[in-house]
Protein backbone atom coordinates (compact mmCIF):
# COMPACT_ATOMS: atom_id res chain seq x y z
CA UNK A 1 0.00 0.00 0.00
CA UNK A 2 1.71 3.22 -0.65
CA UNK A 3 2.01 6.55 1.43
CA UNK A 4 -0.90 8.00 -0.67
CA UNK A 5 -3.00 5.22 0.72
CA UNK A 6 -2.38 5.77 4.62
CA UNK A 7 -3.88 8.46 6.99
CA UNK A 8 -2.06 8.11 10.26
CA UNK A 9 -3.82 9.24 13.37
CA UNK A 10 -3.20 9.45 17.00
CA UNK A 11 -5.76 7.89 19.47
CA UNK A 12 -5.90 9.09 23.46
CA UNK A 13 -6.79 6.39 25.66
CA UNK A 14 -8.11 6.89 29.58
CA UNK A 15 -7.81 4.58 32.01
CA UNK A 16 -10.37 4.85 34.34
CA UNK A 17 -10.25 5.40 37.89
CA UNK A 18 -9.72 2.73 40.51
CA UNK A 19 -11.67 4.03 43.71
CA UNK A 20 -10.21 2.28 45.97
CA UNK A 21 -6.92 3.60 45.16
CA UNK A 22 -7.54 7.32 44.19
CA UNK A 23 -6.51 9.10 40.76
CA UNK A 24 -4.31 7.12 38.90
CA UNK A 25 -0.62 8.63 37.88
CA UNK A 26 -0.43 11.00 34.83
CA UNK A 27 2.42 8.82 33.54
CA UNK A 28 -0.33 5.94 33.39
CA UNK A 29 -3.17 7.96 32.17
CA UNK A 30 -2.95 7.90 28.28
CA UNK A 31 -1.76 4.96 25.99
CA UNK A 32 -1.03 6.09 22.31
CA UNK A 33 -1.85 3.84 19.19
CA UNK A 34 -0.99 4.34 15.49
CA UNK A 35 -3.94 3.71 13.47
CA UNK A 36 -3.53 3.58 10.01
CA UNK A 37 -6.60 3.98 7.58
CA UNK A 38 -6.73 2.97 3.96
CA UNK A 39 -8.17 5.60 1.06
CA UNK A 40 -10.82 4.19 -0.87
CA UNK A 41 -10.23 5.44 -4.23
CA UNK A 42 -12.71 7.07 -6.18
CA UNK A 43 -15.63 5.81 -7.84
CA UNK A 44 -15.78 7.00 -11.17
CA UNK A 45 -19.27 8.96 -11.76
CA UNK A 46 -21.81 6.64 -13.21
CA UNK A 47 -22.61 9.65 -15.91
CA UNK A 48 -19.57 8.38 -17.53
CA UNK A 49 -20.28 5.22 -19.19
CA UNK A 50 -23.90 6.43 -19.96
CA UNK A 51 -23.25 8.22 -22.82
CA UNK A 52 -21.08 5.68 -24.06
CA UNK A 53 -24.69 3.07 -24.78
CA UNK A 54 -26.34 5.43 -26.98
CA UNK A 55 -23.57 5.77 -29.60
CA UNK A 56 -23.73 2.10 -29.97
CA UNK A 57 -27.28 2.14 -30.65
CA UNK A 58 -27.06 4.85 -32.92
CA UNK A 59 -24.20 2.77 -34.91
CA UNK A 60 -27.27 -0.45 -35.18
CA UNK A 61 -29.44 1.83 -36.19
CA UNK A 62 -27.45 3.77 -39.51
CA UNK A 63 -28.58 0.74 -41.71
CA UNK A 64 -31.94 0.68 -40.91
CA UNK A 65 -32.68 4.47 -41.45
CA UNK A 66 -30.75 4.36 -44.74
CA UNK A 67 -33.25 0.89 -45.73
CA UNK A 68 -36.01 3.16 -45.08
CA UNK A 69 -35.26 5.66 -47.09
CA UNK A 70 -34.63 3.66 -50.00
CA UNK A 71 -37.72 2.08 -49.71
CA UNK A 72 -39.74 4.91 -49.65
CA UNK A 73 -37.96 6.44 -52.57
CA UNK A 74 -39.02 3.04 -54.70
CA UNK A 75 -42.33 3.84 -53.34
CA UNK A 76 -41.96 7.32 -54.91
CA UNK A 77 -40.78 5.75 -58.50
CA UNK A 78 -43.32 3.62 -58.73
CA UNK A 79 -45.97 5.82 -58.22
CA UNK A 80 -44.33 8.73 -60.77
CA UNK A 81 -44.28 5.69 -63.37
CA UNK A 82 -47.60 5.03 -62.47
CA UNK A 83 -49.27 8.52 -62.77
CA UNK A 84 -47.05 9.23 -66.07
CA UNK A 85 -48.91 5.78 -67.75
CA UNK A 86 -52.12 7.76 -66.68
CA UNK A 87 -51.52 10.46 -67.91
CA UNK A 88 -50.60 9.34 -71.48
CA UNK A 89 -53.72 7.67 -71.44
CA UNK A 90 -55.36 9.97 -70.25
CA UNK A 91 -53.95 12.18 -73.39
CA UNK A 92 -54.77 9.79 -76.43
CA UNK A 93 -58.38 9.62 -74.85
CA UNK A 94 -58.21 13.64 -75.25
CA UNK A 95 -57.09 13.70 -78.12
CA UNK A 96 -59.80 11.17 -79.96
CA UNK A 97 -62.36 13.47 -78.21
CA UNK A 98 -61.07 16.65 -79.67
CA UNK A 99 -61.33 14.65 -83.00
CA UNK A 100 -64.49 13.81 -82.60
CA UNK A 101 -65.53 17.25 -81.43
CA UNK A 102 -64.39 18.95 -84.51
CA UNK A 103 -66.50 16.43 -86.91
CA UNK A 104 -69.57 17.25 -84.11
CA UNK A 105 -68.61 21.17 -84.34
CA UNK A 106 -68.39 21.69 -88.42
CA UNK A 107 -71.93 19.71 -88.29
CA UNK A 108 -73.34 21.70 -86.17
CA UNK A 109 -71.97 24.96 -87.85
CA UNK A 110 -73.57 23.49 -90.84
CA UNK A 111 -76.98 22.75 -89.15
CA UNK A 112 -76.92 26.22 -87.69
CA UNK A 113 -76.16 27.92 -90.88
CA UNK A 114 -78.72 25.98 -92.47
CA UNK A 115 -81.63 27.35 -90.41
CA UNK A 116 -80.58 30.49 -90.54
CA UNK A 117 -80.88 30.51 -94.70
CA UNK A 118 -84.37 28.60 -93.95
CA UNK A 119 -85.18 31.22 -91.25
CA UNK A 120 -88.03 33.74 -91.89
CA UNK A 121 -86.17 37.20 -92.42
CA UNK A 122 -85.06 39.23 -89.26
CA UNK A 123 -86.85 42.25 -88.06
CA UNK A 124 -85.03 45.38 -87.01
CA UNK A 125 -86.33 48.50 -85.94
CA UNK A 126 -84.16 50.74 -87.73
CA UNK A 127 -83.36 52.17 -91.18
CA UNK A 128 -80.15 50.32 -91.25
CA UNK A 129 -80.62 46.48 -92.95
CA UNK A 130 -77.49 45.13 -93.62
CA UNK A 131 -77.66 41.81 -95.79
CA UNK A 132 -75.88 38.33 -94.26
CA UNK A 133 -74.74 35.97 -96.11
CA UNK A 134 -74.86 32.35 -96.38
CA UNK A 135 -74.25 29.14 -97.38
CA UNK A 136 -76.65 26.71 -98.57
CA UNK A 137 -76.99 23.45 -100.77
CA UNK A 138 -79.62 22.13 -102.91
CA UNK A 139 -82.15 19.40 -101.88
CA UNK A 140 -80.44 16.14 -102.17
CA UNK A 141 -76.73 17.16 -101.67
CA UNK A 142 -75.21 17.67 -97.87
CA UNK A 143 -73.12 20.69 -96.98
CA UNK A 144 -69.49 20.42 -94.78
CA UNK A 145 -67.37 24.02 -94.74
CA UNK A 146 -67.67 25.46 -98.27
CA UNK A 147 -69.15 22.31 -99.85
CA UNK A 148 -71.67 20.00 -100.77
CA UNK A 149 -71.77 16.33 -101.08
CA UNK A 150 -74.16 14.27 -102.73
CA UNK A 151 -74.11 10.06 -102.10
CA UNK A 152 -75.19 8.45 -104.96
CA UNK A 153 -76.63 5.20 -104.58
CA UNK A 154 -76.37 4.48 -108.29
CA UNK A 155 -73.66 1.83 -108.87
CA UNK A 156 -71.47 3.15 -111.70
CA UNK A 157 -68.23 2.46 -113.29
CA UNK A 158 -65.47 4.79 -112.00
CA UNK A 159 -65.75 7.19 -115.62
CA UNK A 160 -69.87 6.89 -115.55
CA UNK A 161 -69.87 7.69 -111.87
CA UNK A 162 -67.86 11.32 -112.82
CA UNK A 163 -70.13 11.77 -116.02
CA UNK A 164 -73.00 11.64 -113.46
CA UNK A 165 -71.06 13.94 -111.08
CA UNK A 166 -70.53 16.53 -114.16
CA UNK A 167 -74.32 16.72 -115.13
CA UNK A 168 -75.27 17.25 -111.64
CA UNK A 169 -72.70 20.33 -111.57
CA UNK A 170 -70.21 18.66 -109.35
CA UNK A 171 -67.42 16.06 -109.98
CA UNK A 172 -66.33 13.10 -108.13
CA UNK A 173 -65.20 14.24 -104.37
CA UNK A 174 -61.32 15.42 -103.91
CA UNK A 175 -60.67 15.24 -100.11
CA UNK A 176 -58.30 17.84 -99.33
CA UNK A 177 -58.13 18.28 -95.43
CA UNK A 178 -58.59 15.49 -92.75
CA UNK A 179 -61.26 17.02 -90.98
CA UNK A 180 -62.97 16.18 -94.29
CA UNK A 181 -61.60 12.69 -94.62
CA UNK A 182 -63.58 11.92 -91.35
CA UNK A 183 -66.58 13.94 -92.09
CA UNK A 184 -67.11 11.48 -95.09
CA UNK A 185 -65.76 8.42 -93.18
CA UNK A 186 -68.43 8.85 -90.64
CA UNK A 187 -71.59 9.52 -93.24
CA UNK A 188 -70.69 6.51 -94.87
CA UNK A 189 -70.86 4.29 -91.72
CA UNK A 190 -74.17 4.74 -91.74
CA UNK A 191 -75.25 4.30 -95.59
CA UNK A 192 -72.95 0.98 -96.10
CA UNK A 193 -75.23 -1.99 -96.18
CA UNK A 194 -72.48 -4.58 -96.34
CA UNK A 195 -68.31 -4.05 -96.26
CA UNK A 196 -68.10 -4.07 -100.41
CA UNK A 197 -70.79 -1.52 -100.30
CA UNK A 198 -68.12 1.16 -101.03
CA UNK A 199 -67.94 4.32 -103.40
CA UNK A 200 -65.79 5.96 -105.45
CA UNK A 201 -63.86 8.89 -105.02
CA UNK A 202 -61.73 11.51 -107.48
CA UNK A 203 -58.50 9.50 -107.35
CA UNK A 204 -57.11 7.78 -110.33
CA UNK A 205 -53.48 6.39 -111.45
CA UNK A 206 -54.93 4.80 -114.85
CA UNK A 207 -52.46 8.02 -116.54
CA UNK A 208 -49.43 6.86 -115.23
CA UNK A 209 -48.99 3.69 -112.93
CA UNK A 210 -48.39 4.69 -108.98
CA UNK A 211 -49.15 8.62 -110.09
CA UNK A 212 -51.90 9.16 -108.00
CA UNK A 213 -54.02 12.66 -109.30
CA UNK A 214 -56.97 13.95 -108.28
CA UNK A 215 -59.98 14.69 -110.95
CA UNK A 216 -58.59 18.38 -111.13
CA UNK A 217 -54.86 16.98 -112.25
CA UNK A 218 -53.59 17.90 -108.92
CA UNK A 219 -51.34 15.29 -107.27
CA UNK A 220 -51.86 12.87 -104.46
CA UNK A 221 -50.22 15.38 -101.00
CA UNK A 222 -48.17 12.44 -99.67
CA UNK A 223 -49.43 13.94 -95.78
CA UNK A 224 -52.96 13.70 -96.97
CA UNK A 225 -53.67 10.11 -98.24
CA UNK A 226 -55.63 7.81 -95.96
CA UNK A 227 -54.64 3.90 -97.76
CA UNK A 228 -56.14 1.25 -96.05
CA UNK A 229 -53.22 -1.78 -94.65
CA UNK A 230 -51.23 -2.29 -98.13
CA UNK A 231 -53.35 -0.48 -100.13
CA UNK A 232 -52.89 0.28 -103.00
CA UNK A 233 -51.70 -3.34 -104.42
CA UNK A 234 -52.67 -2.91 -107.94
CA UNK A 235 -54.39 -6.66 -107.77
CA UNK A 236 -54.56 -7.98 -111.17
CA UNK A 237 -56.84 -11.01 -109.62
CA UNK A 238 -59.51 -10.37 -111.91
CA UNK A 239 -58.50 -7.75 -113.91
CA UNK A 240 -55.23 -7.85 -116.36
CA UNK A 241 -55.41 -3.83 -116.13
CA UNK A 242 -54.95 -3.96 -112.74
CA UNK A 243 -56.28 -1.47 -110.20
CA UNK A 244 -56.62 2.27 -110.71
CA UNK A 245 -59.72 4.07 -109.65
CA UNK A 246 -59.78 4.43 -105.85
CA UNK A 247 -62.78 3.48 -103.50
CA UNK A 248 -63.53 4.83 -100.03
CA UNK A 249 -65.71 3.04 -97.05
CA UNK A 250 -64.91 0.94 -94.28
CA UNK A 251 -68.34 -0.29 -92.44
CA UNK A 252 -66.75 -1.28 -89.23
CA UNK A 253 -64.51 2.10 -89.17
CA UNK A 254 -60.62 1.88 -89.68
CA UNK A 255 -58.01 2.97 -87.86
CA UNK A 256 -56.78 7.07 -88.64
CA UNK A 257 -59.92 6.40 -91.11
CA UNK A 258 -57.43 4.90 -93.22
CA UNK A 259 -60.61 3.65 -95.52
CA UNK A 260 -59.09 4.02 -99.12
CA UNK A 261 -59.15 1.09 -101.77
CA UNK A 262 -57.71 0.46 -104.86
CA UNK A 263 -59.76 -0.99 -107.31
CA UNK A 264 -60.47 -1.98 -111.33
CA UNK A 265 -61.92 1.08 -112.36
CA UNK A 266 -64.42 -1.16 -114.23
CA UNK A 267 -66.21 -2.41 -110.92
CA UNK A 268 -69.51 -0.89 -110.41
CA UNK A 269 -69.57 0.97 -106.87
CA UNK A 270 -71.42 3.67 -105.80
CA UNK A 271 -69.82 7.06 -105.44
CA UNK A 272 -69.28 10.03 -104.09
CA UNK A 273 -70.33 13.94 -105.87
CA UNK A 274 -68.96 17.24 -104.50
CA UNK A 275 -69.90 21.08 -105.82
CA UNK A 276 -69.15 24.15 -103.74
CA UNK A 277 -71.58 25.56 -101.83
CA UNK A 278 -74.38 28.20 -103.05
CA UNK A 279 -74.16 31.81 -101.37
CA UNK A 280 -77.64 33.13 -100.87
CA UNK A 281 -78.82 36.40 -98.30
CA UNK A 282 -80.95 36.95 -95.39
CA UNK A 283 -82.94 39.99 -95.59
CA UNK A 284 -84.48 42.43 -92.97
CA UNK A 285 -87.41 44.39 -92.57
CA UNK A 286 -86.79 47.68 -91.52
CA UNK A 287 -90.21 48.98 -90.37
CA UNK A 288 -91.45 48.38 -86.73
CA UNK A 289 -94.05 45.82 -87.05
CA UNK A 290 -96.84 45.59 -84.40
CA UNK A 291 -96.99 43.51 -80.95
CA UNK A 292 -99.76 41.40 -82.90
CA UNK A 293 -97.79 41.00 -86.18
CA UNK A 294 -94.71 38.98 -84.75
CA UNK A 295 -92.24 37.37 -87.14
CA UNK A 296 -93.12 38.33 -91.01
CA UNK A 297 -94.61 35.00 -93.31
Amino acid sequence: MSEADVTYSDVKFTKSRDKDKGKASPSEDTTYSEVKIAKTAPQPPAELTGPQQPAESNKRSCPTSVTAVVVVLLVLLVCAASALGYTTYQNSQTEEQLRSLRVENEELKKNITGRKCEAKPCLIFNQTCPKEHCLKCEEGWERFGEMCYNFSTNKLNWNASRDDCQRRGGDLVKIESREEQIYLDEILRNKMKEPEDKFWIGLTDSVNEGEWLWVDGSPLNESLKFWNGDEPDNWRGKNSRGEDCARMGERGGAEDNESWFDQSCEKLNKHICEKSAETGQLECVTSRPSLRAGYRT
